[in-house]
């Protein structure tokens, strides 16, 4: 059985080898593309903070189709690294493939092969490259949403701090390319679910440089209805209530500030049990004791040691 079963996967990869060459575009360090035929060559982007979609200059084509949004997901999330046949079916249909698993997962991978063909008719090569065990797919880190996301807030982590107006100008931008839940919605499997954690975690660390440098150039006025917003949202985040303690506090609202940090440790002790950190305990004793540091303009305060 296992014989055969290698046997029929090794058919299915010759047959898509046939129809389907496997070279891709070499990406330069700019993010463009070595043309190997025409200028004109349409890129496709695509895009997963919201709904699953790829543009091209004159199309937006919408994903449909749960097992195409999984598995085009799946395969992005990747991030150019081959994914093996049975985490894709694992991710397709958890512990209960169907009988003929290899031969339904290449009908999804066609489905997604001719998709981008039809988005990009003069590419030379399809996207997708397959091996006898995995299946790839080749992009650039400018073509997704997430990854020019991801780059952007690296960016900005790596380079000194000494022009406030373009990191929150830069970040800005980059977090209005959200546009609703991580791949629409969709739960996937652990591919997609392993992903989701992490850029939504790349999103907190944006949020948190965001309003680290709004007050840093002193917006703290601008920022305090956003950063209400996302305690709403995220009412456990120790970061995000000592930038609006902070916020508030600098706009004469020194009450309002103390409520909002017992707010969150009544919500850390009521519905996890815990206590809130030393440091932020340091935030309410600095705002209780009008301490001087809290108008500190070049940098919000960081009470890590002592009192």
């Amino acid at each position: 059985m296992r014989d055969r079963r290698i046997l029929n996967r090794y058919r299915l990869f010759k047959e898509e080898l046939t129809t389907y060459p496997t070279r891709v575009d070499v990406i330069q360090p700019t993010g463009t593309f070595r043309r190997s035929r025409s200028e004109k060559q349409e890129v496709t982007s695509f895009l997963v903070l919201g709904t699953i979609e790829a543009r091209t200059r004159t199309t937006v084509q919408r994903i449909t189709g749960v097992m195409k949004q999984t598995l085009l997901a799946a395969l992005i999330a990747a991030n150019n690294r081959p994914v093996t046949i049975e985490a894709l079916s694992e991710e397709l249909w958890g512990p209960t493939p169907p009988a003929k698993m290899e031969n339904a997962l290449q009908a999804q991978v066609s489905r997604i092969r001719r998709l981008l063909n039809r988005l990009e008719p003069e590419r030379p090569e399809s996207r997708l490259i397959t091996t006898v065990s995995s299946y790839r797919m080749m992009v650039s880190w400018s073509e997704v949403d997430v990854l020019s996301f991801e780059r952007t807030v690296n960016v900005i982590q790596d380079r000194p701090c000494t022009d406030l107006r373009r990191d929150i100008r830069d970040l800005r931008s980059a977090l209005e390319l959200w546009r609703g839940p991580i791949f629409g919605g969709l739960t996937g499997g652990a591919i997609c679910q392993a992903a989701a954690a992490r850029y939504q975690q790349i999103r907190t660390t944006a949020l948190e440089l965001l309003y680290d440098r709004e007050l840093r150039n002193g917006n703290q006025a601008r920022i305090i209805p956003e950063l209400m917003g996302l305690m709403a949202e995220s009412p456990t985040s120790e970061q995000l209530c000592s930038l609006l303690m902070v916020a508030l506090y600098r706009s004469g609202r020194q009450a309002e500030a103390l409520e909002v940090y017992r707010h969150l440790r009544r919500h850390l002790a009521d519905e996890l049990g815990m206590e809130t950190s030393p440091v932020l305990r340091r935030y309410e004793k600095a705002i209780l004791d009008h301490d001087p540091l809290l108008f500190q303009q070049a940098a919000p305060p960081v009470f890590s040691k002592g009192d």
